[in-house]
């Protein structure tokens, strides 16, 4: 094998980058000059490159140095490589700074009524460079996609004794419920309420069986909600109860965009405890600058939720 055919083996971005400023201004002393190095350095540097390519790049003459027809090939690759390694480092200190770079954020229902979109407004503000997707989905869904690399993040929500695996869990605030009534019923204007008072309430519900709504942590209490209508929006569950239709249950990261025509009134927590929401990322993942970029806006957004209306 020929010193020809195996000298990128031994080339060094340095002497490239010596190479060219030489082969810029004509001169080992003026290309010292603006390197920073000795004349002596800048001579090793190019020994060694025509050296490694096996072929002279430059021709020495009395009055500083000129290229070979070899020295003005190997210029155009010099020029485009050093091109390429300063792209790959802009590049590369953009997804440091999260001032570039690709993001993929899920979130269950009740997070997209203010939690979400207040940490994505964040983040926009502090790095607007970043491309950031969102999507809506339950808190199985999403953990599900986590895993399989199609999210980066998710805002997720787990009731106590129904923990979420495959994911590493943050957790970002505790969503105390409320129950939503119309503004003339009776237990409208109480401090709290027991589920006991509601026992012959009719529901809206997203489901029809509890088990898989908010109500399934109070089934152990030996509460059974007559669940009328399966309604699946928030805005949508107001609309009926403003309606006289029933009742429902409100987390309270939906309790901001409640109708000013209901009342939401604490339930008791004995009964309904709060659910813990949290940021789920991948486990094993080491966060990107753009995750670990979210999850600073969501700390921020998780500490300004609007806080439920008097009932």
């Amino acid at each position: 094998m020929t010193a020809m055919t195996e000298w990128h083996g031994g080339v060094h971005t340095v002497s490239l980058r010596v190479f060219t400023v030489v082969a810029r201004h004509g001169s080992f002393t003026t290309a010292a000059r603006e390197l920073g190095y000795t004349q002596s350095a800048v001579s090793r540097q190019i020994a060694a490159l025509e050296h490694d390519t096996g072929v002279p790049l430059f021709d020495r003459l009395p009055r500083g140095v000129r290229l070979t027809e070899q020295g003005r090939s190997l210029l155009g690759h010099a020029d485009a490589v050093l091109d390429r390694l300063e792209a790959a480092r802009r590049d590369l200190t953009a997804l440091r700074d999260a001032s570039a770079g690709r993001l993929r954020v899920g979130a269950f229902a009740t997070a997209n009524a203010a939690l979400l979109p207040a940490a994505l407004a964040e983040l926009r503000a502090r790095h607007p460079g970043l491309d950031t997707t969102a999507e809506e989905a339950l808190t199985p869904v999403l953990t599900g996609r986590l895993a399989a690399g199609d999210l980066d993040a998710a805002v997720v929500g787990s009731l106590p004794g129904r923990p979420v695996d495959g994911v590493a869990l943050r957790p970002l605030l505790d969503d105390a419920m409320y129950v939503a009534l119309p503004r003339a019923h009776r237990l409208a204007g109480r401090p709290a309420v027991r589920l006991a008072d509601l026992t012959d309430e009719e529901w809206i519900a997203g489901r029809r069986d509890p088990e898989d709504t908010l109500m399934a942590a109070a089934l152990r209490t030996g509460f059974r909600p007559r669940i009328g209508y399966v309604v699946a929006e928030w805005i949508a569950k107001q609309g009926f109860v403003a309606a006289g239709l029933g009742v429902t249950l409100v987390p309270s990261l939906a309790a901001g965009v409640a109708r000013p025509d209901i009342a939401l009134v604490p339930v008791d927590p004995a009964d309904v405890p709060p659910r813990t929401v949290a940021v789920a990322t991948p486990r094993g993942i080491a966060p990107s600058p753009a995750v670990a970029a979210f999850l600073t806006a969501l700390d921020t957004a998780a500490t300004t939720v609007p806080r439920p209306p008097a009932g």
